[in-house]
């Protein structure tokens, strides 16, 4: 059985790439997707273009957030961002398997240029990471489907 899992994208200036991310939230049966800071919120013609749809069958929701993660960490969900830094596990290794095991994950996205402020970090459980190689930096809809792909492999 999989997890239940959430994704909060937070500070995404791309109506695009929040297209995309409802894309992939209906891709890997994210439970809800919560939109904070400046990131776009349907309906927009440009987010629905992406999303092909999937904005209508995922829930979602704004917020502020700070309030959404101590909204999802009181559900009993542990809450990693998607960024490199220190400490930062890389998914797919059996370390990322142990802690994604709580069978209640949310993942923080964040800005395409900046990332996962460090305000925010400070409240996390914790950051996954992609491996890659010589560039350093995937698009944030793309980072985030290969985190969901990566994710959802995790079962009890």
């Amino acid at each position: 059985m999989l997890f239940a899992m959430i994704v909060i994208a937070h500070n995404i200036r791309s109506m695009h790439n929040v297209g995309s991310i409802f894309r992939n939230a209906g891709a890997f049966n994210v439970e809800k997707l919560y939109l904070t800071g400046i990131t776009a919120r349907p309906p927009r013609k440009e987010i629905s273009k992406v999303a092909l749809g999937a904005e209508d069958l995922i829930a979602w929701e704004g917020g502020d957030i700070n309030t959404v993660i101590q909204k999802v960490k009181e559900a009993g969900y542990k809450v990693f961002g998607l960024e490199q830094g220190e400490g930062s596990i890389k998914l797919g290794t059996a370390q990322s398997s142990e802690l994604a095991k709580s069978n209640k994950l949310a993942v923080v996205l964040g800005n395409e240029v900046e990332g996962i402020d460090q305000n925010t970090v400070a409240l996390l459980d914790g950051l996954f990471e992609i491996e890659m190689g010589k560039k350093r930096s995937l698009n944030v809809s793309v980072a985030s489907g290969i985190a969901m792909y990566e994710l959802t492999k995790i079962t009890d």
